[in-house]
């Protein structure tokens, strides 16, 4: 099925969540280097990542909302559709926490944080293979012919 937002015949979602997902893995990436290297820099960085991509995913979350609502309903890509969504609001929500926690990028962060931001991360891995899924497995945003009840892809 094709994307119902699109511009210049492209998903729209598809081409913005490769921001918040990149800024947000950044942030953890600069999370680990000020364990390492416990320069305030570095965690100023990861909390600035980190806003760019909770701002990037609040811009591309309605454009998935919108491919989302026209999938058919009582398919299994609704299904997966429905978990990418809504794990999605808890990686952002688990970020969202993650900045409030640091109070700026002045400050050290608490374990909390950490705790937040990393676990953030594992959610969208997997909220990410899940909108992988619905691209490549069901063809969601791709194209009209897409098997919406395609089975899941098992390994060999």
């Amino acid at each position: 099925m094709e994307a119902k937002a699109k511009l210049f015949g492209h998903s729209i979602h598809q081409m913005l969540i490769v921001f918040p997902l990149g800024l947000l893995g950044t942030g953890v990436v600069f999370d680990i280097v000020h364990f390492i290297v416990p320069q305030q820099v570095f965690a100023a960085v990861a909390y600035w990542m980190m806003v760019a991509g909770i701002v990037g995913g609040v811009i591309a979350a309605p454009f998935g909302l919108a491919d989302w609502i026209s999938i058919p309903s009582g398919t299994r890509a609704k299904r997966v559709g429905a978990a990418h969504g809504i794990g999605n609001v808890v990686v952002l929500a688990l970020f969202v926490a993650s900045v409030l926690l640091r109070a700026g990028d002045d400050n050290p962060p608490p374990s909390l944080a950490y705790v937040c931001s990393f676990l953030g991360l594992l959610v969208a891995l997997v909220t990410g293979w899940l909108g992988g899924e619905l691209v490549a497995r069901h063809g969601v945003g791709v194209h009209a012919d897409a098997g919406l009840d395609a089975p899941r892809l098992r390994p060999h």
